[in-house]
């Protein structure tokens, strides 16, 4: 980030001080505060993205270059979101204990597809999901 200053050499143009950047020597703290800024924002950014995402931003020279990007790459169209929405609610429908699974790890399973399609904009009240757990059990379960 630069620190910049007005050029009192250079006549207004439209209204608007031409800028320059200020010399290193002029800065004052608050200025090198705000210059700092920009890579405490990248740290934070850099040290929350996992291996992947972060190999598509590490050419980034800028936190709001960062941020665009991610906007980029995390939006999606409608079509995807539907296409996720389908896979999502099959994933639901068709959820079965699998054989040696342990009560905890099928829950597991269960609330982590539940949290997929309410991020997706599909909610299932308690009840429903109660009683897909139930029926996604096996015969053995059956009293």
């Amino acid at each position: 980030m630069k620190i910049m200053k007005a050029n009192t050499t250079i006549a207004l143009t439209e209204g608007l001080p031409h800028r320059i950047e200020k010399p290193r020597d002029g800065k004052t703290s608050e200025d090198k505060i705000k210059a700092n800024l920009d890579n405490v924002a990248k740290d934070i950014l850099y040290k929350t993205l996992d291996k992947n995402t972060f190999s598509k931003i590490k050419m980034c020279k800028s936190a709001k270059k960062i941020c665009e990007k991610l906007i980029q790459h995390c939006e999606e169209n409608e079509q995807t979101k539907e296409n996720k929405l389908s896979v999502a609610i099959q994933k639901f429908d068709n959820i079965k204990m699998k054989a040696g699974e342990s009560m905890s790890d099928f829950n597991e399973r269960v609330s982590s597809i539940v949290n997929e399609l309410n991020a997706l904009g599909r909610v299932h009240s308690n009840k429903e999901i109660a009683m897909k757990l139930i029926r996604g059990l096996p015969k053995e379960w059956d009293v």
